[in-house]
């Protein structure tokens, strides 16, 4: 598998595309000036706390409040408001853990009212960005993510990714972890970690706390609330979590993004910098490598599948639902059973694919065609299981109801992407309404007077294909009667499909 990354920056938005083999399987489209990105560390006030809701609402600067639940705290949740409290009063001689003592991890079964109050100050990070009316939701357990491993605070654990498999070198990961990680800090060590080296481990985890030293010491500085420390820009989010041997090129049309990426490309892989590419040709990015016209296709209403199937998918606030329709594939078919089967795999990797690139989130219910065969309804699952494992996102895939619907969950972090692939018809340029047909002929001969009144020279009218050949039928044509009237050698007439029917042009 090929990949490629288009960086696509514009004065008041970036997009980010993602190609595998040269299809579109993600997009991120979002304003410069987007704030409350999942990752962001801020230092918040609580605003209310509802003991029915086992939670608490903190301001941290967004219109709505954000919502912490008292799971979402975290067991040494009193460790890390006792640091706080010591960096705001500046009672701590230095960044360092070490020197705070160890409080009680909270209960499990605990209640919110029993570690918060309103007015309370609180170091918290955005786990879910605003979606719809809802504020950013928190939590207290803070993480901050690298290209290899994940730091934790307040923790002594050191945990490797489920996807390493060899135990040895599990083991040895966790063997050099524990030679370089002090107390009070807990690592998660991610797949891409499986084989490298111990100083290029040692080298990102020093680097990462740093990044937790500049949040404790913007603490000191700032009242909440405030931003403590901001994740990285989301291309090299993307970077950081999708960088692999199968990336040959990395495509940006702005310098400073330019140079910004292969910078971090430099830190995280040193010898793939020449994937790295500055386009500056005069097709637009998105036009030129055929990004633009795979988001025509794929992320309308209706999508297209192969031989006349497709899905409609429609999103609500609660859930998503998605369609499979065979289309004109029944008409052609001699066992419908076999169509319905071959049609329901085919949409599920297509359905597999539309997750990922519109980043829908919490429940999708899929109605695929009806099929009577247990065999093909337990092959539809786990052909549904396949294509969906390299979705990074966790998610959770239940089998075929009775009703032949089919339940996805998937963890939803930001707003599910609605692109706008309609564009304004060229007939009424979205008014609705267009000129009355029957004076086409008419309102056409009145810009030709009007057009050798202004200027005695050749012109020529531009129209439509139906209407130029609606104005050469007969003997005489209406053309052959105009170049009679106003001169043979001056008038001349040209169908430009470009034109809406009851459009035209005068040249």
């Amino acid at each position: 598998m090929n990949a490629e990354l288009f960086i696509n920056v514009s004065a008041e938005e970036m997009q980010i595309a993602l190609m595998e083999d040269k299809r579109l399987v993600e997009l991120r489209k979002e304003k410069r000036n987007v704030q409350f990105e999942v990752g962001d560390i801020y230092i918040g006030k609580v605003h209310k706390v509802m003991p029915g809701l086992n939670a608490a609402f903190v301001n941290i600067g967004y219109g709505k409040d954000a919502f912490l639940h008292y799971l979402d705290l975290g067991p040494q949740f009193r460790t890390l408001q006792k640091f706080l409290e010591q960096v705001i009063s500046r009672r701590q001689a230095d960044n360092s853990l070490p020197h705070v003592k160890r409080e009680n991890d909270i209960e499990k079964d605990g209640t919110i009212a029993d570690v918060l109050t309103a007015g309370q100050e609180i170091l918290v990070q955005v786990v879910k960005e605003p979606i719809s009316t809802k504020g950013p939701r928190l939590t207290s357990e803070i993480s901050i993510a690298g290209r290899n491993l994940v730091l934790i605070p307040f923790s002594d654990k050191i945990s490797v990714s489920k996807k390493i498999k060899s135990g040895e070198e599990r083991n040895r990961l966790k063997k050099v972890l524990g030679n370089v990680k002090p107390k009070d800090f807990g690592v998660i060590i991610r797949t891409v970690a499986q084989g490298k080296t111990e100083s290029e481990l040692e080298e990102e985890f020093q680097q990462l706390i740093k990044r937790w030293e500049t949040c404790v010491s913007r603490v000191r500085e700032v009242r909440p609330p405030s931003l403590a420390l901001g994740e990285m820009e989301r291309s090299s989010v993307m970077l950081r979590d999708l960088l692999s041997p199968a990336f040959n090129a990395i495509y940006v049309n702005d310098e400073a993004f330019y140079e910004e990426t292969l910078k971090y490309v430099k830190q995280i892989a040193p010898d793939r910098t020449d994937i790295v590419k500055f386009y500056d040709g005069k097709v637009a990015m998105f036009d030129n490598f055929n990004i633009e016209k795979q988001i025509k296709q794929s992320c309308g209403r209706a999508v297209s599948i192969k031989s006349g199937a497709y899905l409609i998918i429609e999103t609500t606030e609660a859930l998503n639902v998605i369609d499979v329709n065979s289309g004109n594939r029944s008409k052609n078919a001699n066992n419908q059973e076999n169509n319905a089967l071959d049609v329901n795999l085919a949409a599920a990797e297509e359905i597999a694919r539309q997750l990922r690139l519109r980043d829908m989130g919490g429940i999708v219910v899929v109605d695929f065609i009806d099929m009577s065969s247990a065999e093909h309804r337990t092959k539809l699952y786990e052909k549904m299981k396949e294509c969906m494992a390299n979705d990074r996102t966790k998610h959770n895939i239940l089998p075929l109801s009775k009703f032949g619907l089919m339940q996805i969950t998937r963890q939803r972090v930001r707003p599910v992407m609605n692109m706008d692939t309609a564009e304004t018809c060229p007939m009424c340029h979205g008014t609705g309404k267009t000129d009355v047909h029957i004076d086409m002929k008419e309102n056409i001969e009145q810009a030709i007077a009007q057009a050798f009144e202004e200027k005695n020279e050749k012109i020529t009218v531009h129209c439509h294909p139906y209407v130029y050949s609606h104005l050469k039928k007969g003997f005489p044509s209406q053309i052959l009667r105009w170049k009679a009237k106003y001169g043979f050698g001056k008038l001349k007439v040209e169908q430009s499909e470009s034109l809406g029917i009851v459009e035209f042009r005068i040249d």
